[in-house]
């Protein structure tokens, strides 16, 4: 049993809600009444919202997803990144085909493009490994340790002082817990007001077994891509595997199918318009809660900048590889990300200007003002906080350009941000544990080996040069006051430069860089983790050299980082407790990588003026959209097997009401970057699809959510079930997920949301 700040937890080892989120004078769903479908709850708040689920229809009980153990959240996992679930007794795991991107280039080769062709395993011999660093985290408990870490802080402290005994705290109770041999974290919710330690079990081996060609699960590829109507077949599945003993344990060819307790049954009736539906997952980050001058300058400057970068890097790829099977395939990742961000940024940049959302968020912070200094009591409270908070942001932006310049040069180059992290982990490893940076610490020195051999399959010095050129053209252009002078002394840069003195002085320095570097070579990359920092050194490597001489500035910008952020926990928990205040309602956090519950309904949506999308969408629109060539290019196989549908043959997975077997759907749900792949749940507990987008029309509710136009897009279980049955030949897995495997089968715990 875990104890949470004295008292006992509920079932799933959670702190009553009654103990947080909780203020004087609040309406129980007040906000709810107003904002329906909006929230990425914490399982433990679902209790709370048991008559609103009941006005939508549903009939469980709200406690099962309070309780990660059972069903169906013990089934629900993390693959740092992505969202998945357990889909069998034996391990299966379904999730979305571009979460796994990485594990179908790490396994593929010019001649066998599993990228472009997809991969489908018949037996356990034939599945492969997802490469390294590849996890599923299951998360077993959650517990409030907002006291440990916040708890008796001396008002005295400097900012620094404040920080480094949170970071300290934080650091001694991930200790405590990983003692148990799970992975641990402390997560920060409301910006600081409420800490809470999560617990997972880390499964280490885990493996592809099938995806889709590209020309299903990527079919519309950019052109679709946040864009409404959608035909993508947006699936694959992994297995994870432990030890013979059930621990888990890294790749062996000893290891054995993970047992987990609980998997969600796949249904194939899937859903209708109007059905009640639910997304457990991992949502990223959303920025509902931040001020507004923090929004102001995503809006201002973030955005721009980061829309104007990834369109210049993704014109030198494809520059690059317009003619080089090889090299294409070497950046599909990096080109799919790009992309990907690309699009959001600029729907989310459009939905906060044109959108007024920005708007909307400067006159919400007036209110909280105009409450505030309404009452004394209030004022004295909360009045400073929001005009310090203003200095500090104001604070962070007079060297914005220049940290971020220094940040791209590592982004760009992955030699480099593989030296300056090798460099750093030879600093670290001289200290403590405890004293260590987090993401240095001996916990961590798996995931960076990890890393180090996962690069070698996307590594190129034509690449790789290109881009840190380009990164270095960028630092060439900084102002005076803004130089990155180890940079300058090392090319040869100056303020005021002319783009071609400052072009021939990057090439000749370029021309030194990857001539004497070896980093390319994964055995002496490798070899350096344990190396000291003298040793390093002594390699006369030149991008250990660059590295060495960028940290003491990388140094000083993560100790100023570190004072603010000192500062920062001062003001921000105040901040919320004021706005959670003036909200009188139960409220969200904003997503932090954590799992969390959203639910909604099957429902289409006035896009714009003039402009209806339907909910639903059908096999018949891949035929109206495919080309044959580009984003439009189904494969032969399921183009056969829809005219051989359409023609009159039978199939469980056709909806009567649509007359065609459903493809992609829309739904009300609440979800953001992070959830892709996450479980989208019926009313029983069953799996009807998988959350993989949302729409360009509402991307900017990461910042202020519309309860009108936001849309989530799922993939129908039973467009899944009918390709893996009649076009790519998957029958195992479909056998497999509805316990018609001729393995003996444990008695089944799926299915259900409280009950039968």
């Amino acid at each position: 049993m875990v104890i949470c700040s004295g008292h006992q937890t509920d079932s799933g080892g959670f702190c009553p809600l009654s103990r947080f989120l909780r203020f004087p004078l609040i309406t129980l769903l007040a906000s709810t009444a107003l904002f329906a479908e909006e929230g990425m709850w914490m399982p433990q708040q679902i209790p709370e919202l048991a008559s609103k689920l009941k006005g939508l229809g549903f009939k469980g009980d709200p406690k099962a997803f309070a309780d990660l153990t059972g069903q169906p959240m013990g089934a629900v996992v993390s693959l740092g990144g992505c969202t998945a679930s357990f889909v069998s007794p034996e391990g299966l795991i379904v999730t979305n085909h571009h979460c796994v991107t990485g594990g179908l280039q790490f396994n593929s080769t010019p001649a066998r493009n599993l990228l472009r062709d997809g991969y489908l395993a018949k037996t356990r011999a034939e599945e492969l490994t997802n490469g390294p660093g590849s996890r599923v985290f299951v998360t077993t408990s959650v517990i409030d340790v907002t006291a440990s870490i916040t708890g008796n802080l001396d008002a005295k402290l400097s900012d620094r002082e404040r920080y480094d005994t949170i970071d300290r705290r934080v650091k001694e109770r991930i200790a405590a817990c990983e003692k148990s041999g799970q992975r641990c974290n402390v997560a920060s919710f409301f910006d600081g007001l409420k800490y809470f330690e999560i617990a997972q079990m880390e499964i280490k081996d885990v493996r592809l077994v099938y995806a889709p060609a590209e020309g299903i699960g990527v079919f519309g590829g950019e052109t679709d891509n946040w864009r409404w109507p959608r035909h993508t077949g947006d699936w694959s599945f992994l297995r994870a595997y432990v030890a013979p003993d059930g621990k888990p344990a890294p790749f062996s060819k000893d290891n054995v199918p993970y047992h987990p307790k609980h998997w969600l049954r796949v249904s194939p009736q899937g859903i209708k318009p109007g059905d009640l539906v639910f997304v457990t997952g991992y949502p990223g980050r959303t920025q509902r809660h931040q001020t507004y001058a923090e929004v102001k300058e995503t809006a201002e400057w973030r955005m721009p900048r980061a829309i104007r970068m990834a369109e210049e890097q993704l014109a030198i790829l494809e520059g690059l590889t317009k003619q080089d099977k090889a090299l294409a395939l070497k950046v599909a990742g990096r080109v799919q990300g790009l992309n990907n961000g690309l699009t959001n940024q600029r729907g989310m940049l459009e939905g906060l200007v044109k959108g007024g959302s920005l708007a909307k968020k400067e006159a919400q912070e007036k209110q909280l003002k105009a409450w505030i200094d309404s009452d004394t009591a209030r004022q004295k409270k909360y009045g400073d906080v929001l005009p310090a908070l203003r200095a500090l942001q104001t604070e962070s932006e007079k060297t914005r350009e220049r940290n971020a310049a220094l940040m791209t040069l590592g982004t760009a180059s992955t030699y480099l941000s593989s030296a300056e992290s090798l460099y750093r982990l030879s600093i670290e490893r001289t200290k403590s544990d405890i004293e260590r940076e987090a993401g240095y610490q001996q916990r961590d020195w798996p995931r960076l080996r990890d890393a180090q051999e996962r690069i070698q399959r996307t590594i190129d010095p034509t690449v790789d040069r290109a881009l840190l050129s380009w990164a270095l053209a960028s630092v060439a252009k900084l102002p005076s006051d803004q130089r990155i002078e180890p940079v300058d002394h090392a090319v040869g840069l100056r303020a005021g430069m002319s783009e071609a003195d400052a072009s021939t002085a990057i090439n000749a320095y370029l021309d030194k860089l990857y001539a004497g570097t070896k980093l390319a070579d994964r055995a002496f990359r490798t070899g350096l983790m344990e190396k000291s920092t003298a040793d390093l050194v002594s390699t006369s490597d030149p991008f250990i050299q660059l590295a060495a001489a960028l940290e003491p500035m990388q140094k000083a910008n993560r100790e100023t980082a570190k004072n603010r952020a000192g500062a920062y926990s001062r003001l921000a928990p105040r901040y919320m407790e004021a706005m959670l205040a003036k909200a009188g309602g139960l409220v969200a956090p904003d997503a932090n990588s954590t799992l969390r519950v959203t639910y909604g309904t099957v429902k289409g949506v006035d896009a714009k003026d003039g402009l209806y999308y339907k909910p639903q969408t059908t096999l018949e629109g891949i035929v109206q959209k495919n080309t044959g060539t580009g984003d439009f290019d189904a494969p032969k196989n399921q183009l056969d097997a829809i005219q051989a549908l359409h023609a009159g043959k039978k199939s469980p997975y056709i909806e009567a009401a649509l007359g065609d077997v459903p493809v992609n759907f829309l739904s009300t749900v609440d979800t953001t970057g992070g959830n892709s792949g996450s479980p989208t749940l019926n009313a029983k507990g069953e799996l009807v699809g998988l959350l993989f987008d949302g729409t360009y029309e509402s991307v900017a509710s990461n910042f202020l959510f519309d309860p009108v136009t936001t849309r989530s897009i799922h993939v129908d279980s039973r467009y899944m079930l009918w390709n893996m049955t009649e076009v790519d030949g998957a029958t195992n897995l479909v056998d497999e997920m509805m316990g018609r495997m001729n393995t003996t089968v444990r008695p089944a715990t799926a299915g259900g949301v409280g009950g039968k």
